[in-house]
């Protein structure tokens, strides 16, 4: 009698005939699925295919399909139905070009114009060590989120808190990821609603030098609202994939803005009094303090690993062509461009202004503070406007996570999609609700240090123990090692944050003052 026999786990099998030869057999005995037979005619030792009838080659070239088609399925994403409803999940034809777009506009913004006040703290040697210690290690912590993509076969997680729950588990992965992914989305929707508002009112200051101009007739907060409603029509787009464009404009702004902040700061004059040497401080600890800050304003000039999985999540993936390839291939491309932008201007800016950098503002501040008088008002004007352009396209990247939770909870509750009015009450919801909250604490910059702090593991740690928890390496081996080093030293850096935060709050006092924005 014949028996079937699988030979190396593939789909490929062989009849051994009672005379003792083997045949290959049909495709109908493939077992991969329950909708391939697994019985064959036992009198006849050969493929059916042997006989040549009109419909055997057809039939031979449909089941070849089959086949081909059974192997691509074989690691098939085992997709919740809810995913097709929600704005991230709901499109899934990214590519590369998209994932470029996303990660420059979310990896690159107004944070990194204070780099250079790094380097007052830490100098040169230790100033260039540190940035470039910090862009290999948040460049590795996004490849280890995008191979964590697709970890488990059939499994897709598409946001940051799933993957941490997975991780971690529910209860824990929610405590450990919650506050600081909400507060990467929803705290950096508010505070692109400071800065959009307080560049639209220098812009209408720059633009409006007549004397029969008042350029003071409009207040803050009305710029504030101006700039909130904008970016709340602007983020009617549905889903993630469709503001592709709207995040290569904000791409090009950011980097058209560093470019050339650093580049005016460099072929201009230094000022008088220039210093490069580290600033002199009262105490041991005020010094490890302005450190530690110092290694913070590095660490959080990279950002966006809370959307890295997010943007992968509107890619298509399969077997033969998983979305982790194009997916990298984005990042790469996005952050050459970026290391492009920021090594420049923290070690350009630095050279143009030293310790005479101001603390508020960074090397924009000093570009206006020391050659306002000898730059054209067209150059100080435009570079206002790309910084109102960035923070409106940025704030469509980093407010969808939020959409996508607030549409997550209606289509759990209500079983069905969002109608179209629903959503756009949701989003005009969240927008007047982020207007509100940068209306009543004006302060929330002050506790950026603090706030920060306890997101930084987002970035820097949690990355490398997932890796570990979900991967499981092998004990004491190169990856071992590497991501529990990286991981616990990401952990003791959060915290060194937040206690050097806290001390200089308590030292130098922060000014508190509600609904009064200034």
């Amino acid at each position: 009698m014949s028996e079937v026999v699988e030979v190396n786990s593939s789909p490929v099998m062989i009849i051994k005939n009672p005379s003792g030869t083997e045949s290959p057999a049909s495709p109908y005995q493939l077992t991969r699925s329950p909708l391939i037979l697994d019985t064959v005619n036992q009198t006849n030792p050969k493929s059916p295919f042997a006989v040549i009838t009109p419909i055997a080659s057809p039939m031979k070239k449909a089941m070849k399909s089959m086949q081909n088609y059974l192997e691509e399925i074989g690691h098939l994403t085992k997709l919740d139905p809810q995913e097709d409803w929600l704005p991230i999940t709901e499109s899934r034809n990214g590519n590369a070009y998209y994932a470029a777009f996303h990660t420059l506009s979310s990896g690159i913004g107004i944070q990194a114009l204070v780099l250079p006040l790094a380097f007052t703290a830490l100098s040169w040697t230790w100033g260039i060590i540190s940035l470039s210690l910090a862009f290999v290690w948040q460049l590795y912590t996004l490849w280890l989120l995008i191979q964590l993509h697709e970890s488990v076969p059939g499994t897709r997680y598409s946001r940051y808190l799933v993957l941490s729950m997975a991780a971690f588990g529910n209860k824990l992965g929610k405590l450990l990821a919650l506050l600081p992914t909400m507060y990467l989305s929803g705290g950096t929707c508010v505070t692109l609603i400071m800065i959009g508002g307080a560049s639209l009112k220098i812009f209408f200051q720059i633009v409006c030098s007549n004397p029969t101009c008042n350029a003071n007739s409009i207040t803050i907060v009305e710029w504030y609202i101006v700039f909130t409603c904008s970016a709340v029509i602007l983020a009617q787009l549905p889903n993630l994939n469709s503001i592709a464009g709207v995040s290569l404009i904000g791409a090009t702004t950011a980097v058209t803005y560093c470019t050339l902040t650093w580049v005016l700061s460099v072929t201009k004059n230094r000022p008088n009094g220039i210093s490069y040497e580290p600033s002199e401080t009262k105490s041991d600890i005020t010094k490890i303090c302005s450190i530690l800050n110092a290694l913070g304003i590095i660490a959080f000039a990279f950002r966006g690993h809370n959307l890295v999985l997010e943007i992968q999540g509107t890619m298509p993936s399969s077997l033969k062509h998983p979305s982790r390839l194009p997916m990298w291939k984005g990042v790469k491309f996005s952050y050459l461009i970026i290391a492009c932008c920021l090594f420049p201007l923290a070690i350009g800016g630095y050279w143009a202004y030293g310790n005479l950098m101001p603390t508020n503002g960074g090397i924009l501040s000093a570009l206006d503070k020391y050659h306002g008088h000898d730059t054209s008002k067209v150059i100080l004007g435009l570079t206002s406007l790309l910084v109102v352009i960035n923070s409106l396209t940025s704030f469509q990247l980093y407010a969808m996570p939020v959409f996508d939770n607030l549409e997550f909870r209606y289509t759990s509750n209500q079983n069905r999609p969002c109608p179209w009015w629903v959503r756009m009450a949701l989003r005009v919801f969240f927008g007047c609700l982020a207007l509100f909250i940068a209306i009543a604490f004006p302060f929330l910059p002050s506790l950026a240090g603090l706030i920060g702090g306890i997101a930084l593991p987002v970035t820097l740690a949690y990355p490398c123990l997932m890796w570990i928890t979900i991967k499981k390496p092998e004990k004491y081996s190169a990856m071992w090692y590497l991501n529990w080093s990286l991981g616990s030293l990401g952990m003791i850096l959060s915290i060194l944050l937040v206690l050097g935060a806290i001390w200089t709050i308590v030292t130098q006092g922060i000014e508190i003052h509600f609904f009064k924005p200034q």
